[in-house]
């Protein structure tokens, strides 16, 4: 069986509707995919019909948006309830953030010369949650940089950058806290990516009722997905795998990163 526990869709950064997001899955060899679009359910209703017809099974979840010293952290909410209230309400308060964030990055970059507008912004997003990558991708059709991927520097939109604005999102303990109220189960995501976050976070984590790691992402090397494994060993911590594919952003890579039967078996009988 074929696990792939983060994916995007077009309800936040991906570029691919949900059904299309289950089409390309299936088509990929993929048995069970997890939509995970940032901070919003609002894929899923789409998906769960596409996955009936695929004959794919759809895990419900999201990534939540984290911040912890100034760091972001990513934290994967499995099989919760959607209409849990306080969830609910913290999943709006971390849109409403990404959506003054944005307008505050695109007011930045229009002051270095950019002609850049929030219209050209929410058109990318088309109705989805706003993130920096629709502003990347706007930066790279205007030409300010040759690819998305090149507006994530000191000199765009990246972290500490000239355009960069902070935004508000809970730490990562409340997060976790939030999920199992609702009947969810928590993996953190990529914490190798980019920021290499510290274990003893993680080991904070774990105590407070986070399920999971996901070691074995596209941007983790050998020693970070070996390092992750052993960490997880230690901590009682399940290990995942998912390739977070966002459509032509990542060059639809549905299923090059899987997570283990056993893996994903531990996380359904383990919910809270």
């Amino acid at each position: 069986m074929r696990i792939d526990l983060h994916s995007h869709s077009d309800a936040s950064d991906g570029t691919s509707p949900p059904a299309e997001v289950v089409r390309r899955a299936r088509a990929a060899g993929v048995d069970v995919l997890a939509l995970t679009d940032h901070d919003t359910t609002a894929g899923h209703a789409a998906a769960g019909r596409a996955a009936l017809e695929a004959g794919l099974r759809l895990v419900p979840g999201m990534e939540m948006s984290c911040r912890r010293d100034g760091h972001s952290v990513h934290l994967l909410a499995y099989w919760f309830d959607p209409a849990d209230e306080a969830l609910v309400r913290e999943c709006a308060l971390i849109r409403q953030a990404r959506d003054g964030r944005a307008e505050a990055m695109v007011g930045r970059l229009a002051e270095l010369g950019v002609p850049i507008t929030m219209e050209m912004v929410t058109a990318v997003a088309g109705g989805g949650v706003v993130g920096r990558p629709h502003i990347a991708r706007v930066l790279a059709e205007l030409g300010a940089v040759a690819t998305p991927a090149d507006a994530f520097t000191a000199e765009w939109i990246g972290t500490g950058g000239r355009a960069h604005v902070t935004r508000y999102a809970p730490d990562p303990a409340r997060a976790v806290a939030l999920v199992r109220a609702a009947g969810g189960t928590a993996v953190l995501a990529h914490p190798r990516r980019g920021f290499l976050m510290p274990d003893a976070w993680i080991a904070e984590l774990a105590g407070s009722g986070l399920a999971g790691v996901e070691a074995d992402h596209p941007d983790h090397d050998a020693e970070a997905r070996a390092h992750l494994r052993g960490l997880a060993a230690d901590l009682g911590l399940v290990v995942t795998g998912s390739s977070d594919d966002h459509g032509n952003l990542t060059g639809h890579r549905l299923g090059s990163e899987t997570t283990a039967e056993e893996a994903y078996e531990t996380l359904r009988a383990g919910r809270a």
